[in-house]
C-alpha cells in the first residue's frame, strides 16, 4: 500500500531525532495529560489504522487482511517539533505509560536546524560535560590543633569586598583631609548572575528577590543579586529591598529610562553597579532577548515595541577605546549616584581580558573586574558561538591575578569569576578553587536555575529551550499558562536551602587552611592538579 506522506531531503523518521519518546499503550488511559504539557508539542494524539493478517485456516480460504483503528500517541518527526528531552510528559503521566530516551545514534537533526538559512540558537550552556574546575584538589590539611578545623562550630566570616579597596595609609590620609573615598560593600562570595526580568519569568523573578531578601535580613547573609539588562519592576526601584540588587546596564540600554525616572524616588541606592561589555557564553556577540518572551509587560518596562526580538550591539555605541570607555562609563555612572555606588565593568573571559584590569588600575573610580568564562549560560546565543568562542576562565583569572600581584594591586581591586561554577553541582568546591586562585567573589546563574526552581536543562543538550520562552517549568518563559507552574515561595525556599548549604560545603573547605577571619583569595599553594600542562599555566602544584 503506497503511503501518503511525501518524501522529502528534509524527512526525518524516528529513528534520526536525538529524543525518542518510547510509548506504552497498555498502561495509557488517553487522559492527554502528556500533550497537553509538551513545550514544543513534539507529540500528538492520532488516530491510526492497523492492518493484521489472518492465516488460511481451510484449504479454500486464502489469507485475509483486517484493518482496525485505534487511537494513540505520535511522536512528531519534523525537526521544528522535534523533542528536546526534558521529560515533562513522564512528570504528569499517571501511568508511567511515556517517557523520552536519549537516540543510541549521532544527532541526525543538527544537519536540519538552519530552516529558512538561520543558525541554530539555544538557551542553557555549551555541549561539553566536562568540567576543569572539578579536577583541581585542595591539599593543604592542617594536621595540627586549629579551631578552625571544627567547621562546625568555629564562627567563619564568609565575606568578601565589592568596591576599589584602598590602602590603609591613603584612606586615613583621606579621611583626614575629607577627600572623597570609593565606596565599599560587605557582599557574601556567591553572587547571583546575571539573569534580566525578561529572561526569567515574573514568578522565578520574584521568588529570587524573596528569597534574597530573607538570607539578608533574617540570616544576616548579605547576598546580592544582578538584574541583568533589561531594567526591573518599579516597584523594586522604589523599595528598600534595592540596596540587596546590583543593577546592571548593557549596549542595548534596555530599562535604562525606567531606572533614571525612578532616582529621585529611590528610598537605597542599590548595591552596584554593573556595565556589561561582554557574556562568557557568547563573546563577541551581544545579548538577545527573542521576540517570543517581549510581552506586554516587557515591552514597557524596555520601552520598545511588543513581540520585537531585542538584540543588544557587541559593544556599546559610544565606547571606541578601553580608556574611553572607563573614563565615559563608570565615571557617568558614578556620578548619578553621587559617587556612592561601586561601578564595575563585565567582560567576557578572553586574551584582552589583561588590557582591560591594566586600564582600570589606573582609574579610582572602577570597583572591580567581572570576568565571565566560555562556560557560561544564556538565555539564547547561536550554537557556533556558545561552542566555538570563549577562553576559560580559571586561567583567565589566574592572570588577572598574578598581574595585580606584580603591581602590588591584589587586595585593591576585586576579580569577580563566573561561567560554569557548579556544571557539575559542585558548587562550593568550584567557587572555592577560583576564589584561591585569584577570585574575589564567584558568580553564577544556571546553577541557581537548576537548583532553586528545578530547571532541566543541561549540557547534554536536554531541553536548553531558553530562548523560545517555552520553558516547561515556566522558568524563563512569560507566558502566563507556563510560569504559572512555578510556586515563588517554593523558590525562594529552594534558594535559601541553596545557600546554606553551600556555607557549610565552604567552610569544610577552607577551615583545613586555617582561615576562619578571611577568604584565602590567591592561596594557591593549596591547590593541585593531575594536569603538568594546567598546573603550569595556573601556577599551582602538579600531583599525580
Amino acid at each position: 500500500m503506497p503511503s501518503n506522506r511525501p518524501i522529502t531531503p528534509g524527512t526525518l523518521s524516528v529513528k534520526d531525532l536525538y529524543w525518542q519518546i518510547t510509548w506504552n499503550n497498555d498502561r495509557c488511559t488517553m487522559c492527554g495529560s502528556c500533550t497537553a504539557v509538551c513545550p514544543v508539542h513534539a507529540i500528538e494524539l492520532g488516530v491510526f489504522r492497523k492492518r493484521s493478517v489472518r492465516a488460511a485456516i481451510g484449504v479454500k480460504e486464502g489469507a485475509r487482511s483486517d484493518l482496525s483503528i485505534y487511537y494513540g500517541i505520535r511522536q512528531k518527526t519534523d525537526p521544528a517539533y522535534a523533542c528536546v528531552g526534558c521529560g515533562m510528559c513522564n512528570m504528569v503521566c499517571p501511568n508511567n505509560a511515556i517517557i523520552p530516551l536519549r537516540s543510541d545514534e549521532s544527532d541526525k537533526t543538527s544537519f536540519h536546524i538552519n530552516r529558512g538559512g538561520q543558525p541554530r540558537r539555544r538557551g542553557g550552556r555549551r555541549n561539553t560535560p566536562d568540567s576543569f574546575l572539578d579536577r583541581i584538589k585542595f591539599m593543604r590539611i592542617s594536621m595540627l590543633t586549629d579551631p578552625a578545623l571544627d567547621a562546625g562550630r568555629h564562627e567563619f566570616e564568609l565575606r568578601t569586598l565589592l568596591g576599589r579597596v584602598l590602602p590603609p595609609e591613603d584612606n586615613i590620609h583621606r579621611l583626614y583631609q575629607k577627600e572623597w573615598i570609593p565606596p565599599v560593600r560587605e557582599i557574601y562570595p556567591l553572587m547571583i548572575g546575571a539573569m534580566s526580568f525578561g529572561a526569567l519569568s515574573p514568578t522565578m523573578w520574584e521568588g529570587l528577590q524573596m528569597g534574597v531578601a530573607y538570607l539578608n535580613e533574617e540570616l544576616g547573609m548579605p547576598v546580592r543579586m544582578c538584574t541583568g539588562e533589561g531594567g526591573c519592576p518599579p516597584r523594586l526601584l522604589r523599595s528598600r529591598f534595592l540596596k540587596y540588587v546590583i543593577l546592571q546596564v548593557a549596549s542595548g540600554y534596555f530599562g535604562w529610562d525606567e531606572i533614571i525616572h525612578a532616582l529621585p524616588h529611590m528610598k537605597e541606592d542599590p548595591c552596584a553597579i554593573e556595565i556589561k561589555y561582554g557574556q562568557g557564553a557568547k563573546p563577541g556577540d551581544g545579548g538577545l532577548l527573542m521576540w517570543y518572551k517581549v510581552n506586554k509587560l516587557i515591552a514597557a518596562i524596555r520601552g520598545v515595541p511588543e513581540r520585537t526580538s531585542l538584540p543588544s550591539p557587541p559593544t556599546h555605541q559610544t565606547m571606541y577605546s578601553i580608556e574611553e570607555s572607563v573614563a565615559k562609563m563608570i565615571q557617568s555612572m558614578s556620578m548619578a549616584w553621587g559617587f556612592r555606588v561601586p561601578v564595575y565593568p563585565k567582560i567576557s573571559a578572553s586574551s584582552t581580558a589583561l588590557s582591560v584590569l591594566n586600564n582600570l588600575t589606573r582609574n579610582p573610580y572602577a570597583a572591580g573586574l567581572s570576568i565571565d568564562g566560555e562556560d557560561g549560560g544564556t538565555g539564547a546565543a547561536y550554537n557556533v558561538s556558545m561552542n566555538h568562542m570563549g577562553h576559560p576562565i580559571a586561567s583567565n583569572i589566574r592572570e588577572c591575578y598574578l598581574n595585580l600581584v606584580k603591581v602590588g594591586q591584589q587586595n585593591e581591586i576585586p576579580l569577580i569569576a563566573a561561567g560554569g561554577i557548579g556544571k557539575r553541582g559542585n558548587l562550593a568546591a568550584n567557587a572555592a578553587a577560583l576564589i584561591m586562585l585569584g577570585a574575589s567573589a564567584v558568580s553564577t546563574g544556571k546553577y541557581i536555575m537548576q537548583a532553586a526552581a528545578g530547571c532541566l536543562g543541561s549540557e547534554t543538550d536536554r531541553c536548553n529551550i531558553c530562548n523560545i520562552g517555552q520553558c516547561p517549568k515556566g522558568i524563563t518563559s512569560q507566558d502566563p499558562r507556563l510560569y504559572r507552574r512555578l510556586d515563588a515561595e517554593k523558590v525562594a525556599e529552594r534558594l535559601v536551602d541553596v545557600y546554606l548549604s553551600f556555607d557549610t560545603e565552604l567552610k569544610k573547605i577552607v577551615a583545613p587552611l586555617g582561615r576562619s577571619t578571611s577568604l584565602p583569595i590567591g592561596m594557591a599553594d593549596a591547590l593541585g592538579i593531575d594536569d603538568f600542562h594546567a598546573a603550569e599555566a595556573l601556577n599551582i602544584k602538579y600531583v599525580t
